[in-house]
């Protein structure tokens, strides 16, 4: 049987630079070509409803804004055995403390991905409801989905140049273009978060 891969970004694009593993998957999808041995998923905060998918793939690749304690916009590279432990050392979310359940427990039913590894960014805001990705973690996505594609490549799975058709990424609303194009500007913007996330009071 042929091999399969998944290219999963977990986190939540509400939360400032929680939005990085999901903001990579969807530079992957919009940048390079995979075949569809290649799952390319956006996680989110989905946790447990994951593991169908890291049942049916031999390897892994995983986004993530991970706290690593090291300078705001540093990445890191954990494979194997030890991307538990980063998901879950220092968490920032519950999403992280949830992934590291994810892979336990497909550890322990026996489907865990032969290979996987872990590219985070280390963040520099999460408290910003709303917010955008700072721009020193913004300028890391390219970067990272270099690291994948040559990760996956030497293990056969080549992409070539263009974009990958995938169902699994968030509503195009959500995608970083428009959901920037979108954001109102710094006099009309609620500075506790971003005022279209609110409950608007007097709606019929």
């Amino acid at each position: 049987m042929a091999q399969k891969a998944l290219i999963l970004g977990i986190g939540n694009v509400l939360w400032a630079d929680e939005g990085f593993g999901v903001r990579c998957v969807e530079h992957v999808a919009a940048t390079l070509a995979y075949g569809p041995e290649v799952t390319v998923l956006d996680g989110g905060t989905q946790g447990l409803y994951l593991l169908p998918f890291l049942e049916e793939a031999d390897v892994m690749v995983v986004f993530d804004a991970v706290d690593y304690g090291l300078e705001p916009g540093t990445m890191k590279i954990v494979e194997g055995e030890d991307v538990p432990a980063f998901m879950g050392a220092k968490k920032m979310s519950l999403h992280q403390t949830g992934f590291q359940d994810v892979i336990a427990t497909a550890q322990l039913m026996g489907y865990c991905p032969g290979e996987l590894v872990l590219i985070g960014c280390q963040p520099v805001e999460l408290e910003d409801y709303g917010g955008s990705l700072r721009p020193e973690v913004t300028a890391r996505i390219p970067e990272t989905v270099a690291i994948a594609r040559d990760w996956l490549a030497a293990r056969g799975f080549v992409a070539a140049e263009g974009s990958t058709e995938t169902p699994d990424l968030a509503d195009a609303s959500l995608r970083m273009d428009a959901y920037e194009a979108g954001r109102p500007t710094e006099d009309e913007a609620c500075r506790s978060g971003d005022a279209r996330f609110f409950p608007q009071s007097g709606r019929g």
